[in-house]
């Protein structure tokens, strides 16, 4: 993707973000601060020759008992001895409803920046031209999870999943997500 749709979505943060901060700031008693919650995601794999680390902070401010908006920015490295490297940053902007205590709905936009390597030995043998690859990748997410307090484990499907992209093995994923 463009890196004007970044520019469009730091711009879409920022606005918002003031927009709350100025909406919560005339209430005697709302404090911003007070709805806002922390939290994110931190994950690590190893196994022979593979390596795959994975951190990705956010905050959401929460609405109300029923919905919460969010953004966050994620890091990943990948390596695979003798197929490639990847590292992979970028960000999402997310929406959480929640109908019921228990029940979750999530929309999830994410822009990632994908730089990956091929091995020498890969490339000639898949008759891959250029070892270096650098992309642009965005994905939009609908997830159904269960809450439990600052919990929420489920299920998410990217809609514009795409193989080829060599960012996600498959367009469902499961999830987890922890903000306190």
């Amino acid at each position: 993707m463009k890196p004007q749709f970044i520019i469009f979505l730091t711009k879409l943060t920022t606005v918002f973000a003031f927009c709350l901060f100025f909406s919560t700031a005339t209430a005697q008693d709302n404090n911003f601060w007070s709805k806002v919650r922390f939290g994110g995601a931190a994950a690590a794999a190893f196994g022979s020759g593979y390596t795959d680390v994975t951190i990705a902070p956010g905050a959401l401010y929460q609405f109300n008992q029923f919905a919460a908006l969010g953004v966050s920015v994620s890091g990943s490295y990948v390596h695979q001895r003798n197929y490639y490297d990847s590292a992979i940053y970028g960000g999402s902007v997310i929406g959480l409803v929640n109908p019921y205590p228990q029940i979750q709905l999530s929309v999830e936009v994410e822009q990632l920046r994908v730089n990956l390597n091929y091995d020498d030995r890969y490339a000639e043998n898949f008759d891959i031209p250029n070892k270096q690859r650098d992309f642009w990748n965005t994905a939009l997410f609908f997830g159904l999870g269960y809450q439990s307090n600052n919990v929420t484990v489920g299920l998410r499907y990217n809609v514009l999943y795409k193989e080829k992209d060599l960012v996600y093995s498959d367009a469902l994923m499961p999830f987890l997500r922890v903000y306190f």
